[in-house]
């Protein structure tokens, strides 16, 4: 027989107070998981309720008073929300190693409503790690600004030049940038204030030098810090993860591109039917050769690609969406080169599922606090279930909760996890 007890237990502590000759007051301190009158165990009861279970602050302060326990919902919000600075060191130190050993990542973003304003969520991550980032804006510079884990410098290297050629930047901007002294910005502010100072701003040219200078700019510092190398980046072909060489799309959403037509005549009906049937055998054969990898088989797969991505139905919407998918060969088709990596993004759409079950459940956020908790504690949760560990030991151990089990540090755990 299993059973659960759970009790109110009040404990009052007498602490020493000492006062030295200089007259610096010196009290005892008292035990590790204590936050503002509250103790550990009551602290990791809320976050596993709210968090992993999905309770909204109002359930679980009537739960915690039908209990005996006197608790008011705003001081629940505070345990929610304070506190957690050793945990946002991991969540974050979580996303640099995943950075670091990764060879591929998917992604995928959400709304996040935050101080009554709309907003972004992006998530990324592996088999090993899933981590959500907050914000207002989900443009390309700010998916960059992310993959820096916490960092938010500009260098403009071999690598930023490199990229500001490809994105067609004119070349006496280019000079400009690289010729000059200073090539490493701290923060965005620096950046901002250096491209103004080199008259950036006040070009009315194409592409726009601003845009261009500061993606490029943060490329080269993800470069030079080491993170991504050649991983591979997995999406649903959202414009702002387009970054790196080694972009790939998600076939799921690539089918269901097809599978939203909505043709008005039989022969069009059965056109998109078979083009549908026609994608989902190709994609079943590209899983099968991801198990048995062979070159010759590959350009086999390429040839069919082509005859079902380019032969026209007569259905006018249908071969232009083919037209444009047919685009897209190269990053369709990226797992022929890098078998390891998935074809699809349902790992990024099983993550971010629960931080939508958490915003219809309590709404958006309002203050900052409270963003960095939400987005730092939803990570954690899915790193740990990534990891097999027990979101309630884990929490346990980094509240230090009496007598709970030795959790390991996850960002270790995720370097030696099989990548």
């Amino acid at each position: 027989m299993q059973d659960l007890k759970i009790s109110v237990e009040v404990v009052r502590y007498r602490r020493e107070r000492w006062e030295t000759a200089a007259g610096e007051r010196i009290i005892a301190p008292l035990p590790p998981g204590i936050l503002g009158g509250f103790g550990p165990e009551l602290r990791r009861f809320i976050a596993a309720g709210h968090f992993q279970g999905q309770m909204t602050s109002e359930r679980l302060t009537a739960i915690l008073n039908g209990m005996g326990l006197h608790i008011s919902k705003r001081q629940v919000v505070r345990l929610l929300s304070r506190g957690l600075e050793a945990l946002v060191a991991e969540d974050q130190a979580v996303l640099r190693t995943g950075l670091e050993t990764a060879r591929w990542i998917s992604v995928d973003d959400t709304s996040a409503p935050h101080a009554r304003r709309n907003g972004y969520v992006t998530q990324l991550g592996d088999q090993r790690f899933a981590v959500f980032r907050s914000g207002v804006s989900k443009s390309r510079a700010a998916f960059l600004g992310l993959l820096q884990a916490g960092r938010s410098e500009h260098v403009v290297n071999d690598v930023a030049v490199a990229r500001m050629r490809e994105m067609n930047m004119a070349a006496a901007q280019i000079d400009a940038l690289a010729s000059h002294g200073d090539k490493r910005f701290a923060c965005a502010e620096a950046w901002a204030a250096h491209l103004a100072a080199l008259g950036f701003d006040k070009l009315n040219v194409q592409p726009d030098p601003v845009k261009v200078a500061t993606e490029s700019a943060l490329w080269g510092a993800i470069s030079e810090q080491g993170l991504l190398g050649d991983t591979a980046i997995v999406s649903d072909g959202a414009g702002q993860f387009r970054v790196g060489d080694n972009h790939a799309l998600c076939w799921v959403h690539c089918e269901r591109l097809v599978h939203k037509l909505q043709p008005s005549s039989k022969k069009d009906r059965d056109a998109v039917e078979l083009k549908r049937t026609l994608i989902w055998w190709l994609y079943a054969d590209l899983k099968a050769w991801q198990r048995y990898p062979d070159p010759k088989r590959a350009r086999a797969l390429r040839a069919r690609f082509d005859r079902i991505f380019t032969r026209r139905t007569g259905y006018v919407m249908l071969d232009r969406l083919l037209t444009r998918l047919h685009r897209h060969k190269a990053q369709l088709l990226r797992v022929l080169e890098r078998p390891e990596i998935p074809l699809h993004t349902n790992g990024s759409e099983n993550d971010i599922r629960a931080f939508v079950t958490k915003r219809k459940i309590s709404g958006g956020t309002v203050s900052q606090a409270g963003r960095i908790a939400r987005d730092t504690m939803i990570g954690l949760l899915k790193t740990c279930a990534k990891l097999r560990i027990s979101f309630y030991q884990f929490l346990g151990d980094r509240f230090a909760v009496p007598g709970a089990p030795h959790v390991q540090w996850l960002p270790d755990l995720v370097r030696n996890a099989p990548a």
